[in-house]
């Protein structure tokens, strides 16, 4: 096969159609924990975090809620998946080697954003909030003057006892719907997604499917969740709690330039000159980041 500009365009086109297939037909679930936020610029600033949004009762002047000093910024990240096409393989119309790999490479843009999500979660035990706190922490400070409040826990799942069960996801469900705004009043918050990894996915679904519990004992948490499972959490012990039914969900995942095919059709570049080499991939910038701490309840399961 003769190598020119043409030839290249229609070896690039032919492998960003197999890419973009594979984009559209690869699965995500990051839309179930976390909220998209476009972006414009370099980073996106989230000082408003700083007060979970509540009507008032409107009497005298507006109350005017003013954002906090400390600033809680996302600055956008690159991200890059590049292959390389050998010349040869061109002149030898051997192209279908690259296939695969232009499957992937959609694939694996797709998945960006779950694998940003998905590390958002990992992190939170060690990661910041808007608060300055760690996302999952037993202090954080509510109010004026200022109660420590806490999203963290260190109790084992567990499905075996009624005990245990209430130990374990009641009480997790319990802090969650105790929490208050600022002013002292109730959020009415109701965690609605058990995420955990694959090592807790029986004792998960266990608890949100059987009508009683080892011990005899009538389950109170059938049904009461759905259970998402995911094998990029790290922790074989660690779970979470997630209200996930508000406009704003726990987790932020901010785009700048959605995933594109990009490709080099100059046959004069210095890498087809010194190496025979032509490259096609991915590009992204995004970022991902924490909402509300009070959206979530964490497990480290080291109790």
């Amino acid at each position: 096969m003769l190598v020119n500009k043409a030839t290249l365009v229609g070896v690039f086109t032919n492998l960003k159609t197999t890419f973009n297939k594979a984009f559209d037909a690869a699965p995500v679930m990051w839309p179930k924990i976390a909220m998209l936020v476009p972006s414009t610029s370099q980073q996106n600033d989230y000082s408003w975090l700083s007060r979970f949004p509540k009507m008032r009762k409107w009497i005298g002047e507006k109350f005017i809620k003013s954002l906090s000093a400390q600033s809680y910024t996302i600055s956008n990240d690159d991200w890059e998946a590049t292959v390389e096409v050998d010349r040869n393989h061109i002149e030898d119309d051997i192209l279908g080697i690259y296939g695969p790999m232009a499957q992937e490479a959609g694939f694996s843009a797709k998945q960006l954003p779950d694998e940003i999500v998905m590390d958002l979660v990992n992190g939170g035990f060690a990661n910041l909030a808007y608060d300055g706190q760690f996302f999952y922490d037993t202090d954080h400070p509510v109010g004026d003057p200022a109660v420590s409040v806490s999203n963290k826990g260190t109790v084992q799942l567990k499905a075996d006892t009624l005990a245990n069960a209430q130990a374990s996801i009641g009480a997790g469900r319990t802090a969650i719907r105790k929490f208050k705004d600022d002013e002292g009043r109730p959020l009415n918050l109701v965690p609605d997604t058990l995420l955990v990894p694959p090592a807790l996915e029986d004792t998960a679904n266990t608890l949100m499917t059987v009508d009683r519990l080892e011990d005899g004992k009538p389950n109170p948490y059938k049904g009461i969740m759905k259970v998402e499972v995911d094998g990029r959490l790290t922790s074989d012990t660690a779970w979470f709690l997630l209200v996930t039914s508000r406009p704003v969900k726990p987790f932020i995942y901010q785009e700048r330039k959605k995933p594109v095919f990009v490709e080099q059709t100059e046959s004069n570049n210095d890498d087809v000159f010194n190496k025979k080499k032509f490259k096609y991939g991915a590009e992204a910038r995004a970022a991902g980041g924490y909402s509300f701490w009070q959206l979530a309840w964490a497990s480290d399961g080291s109790a």
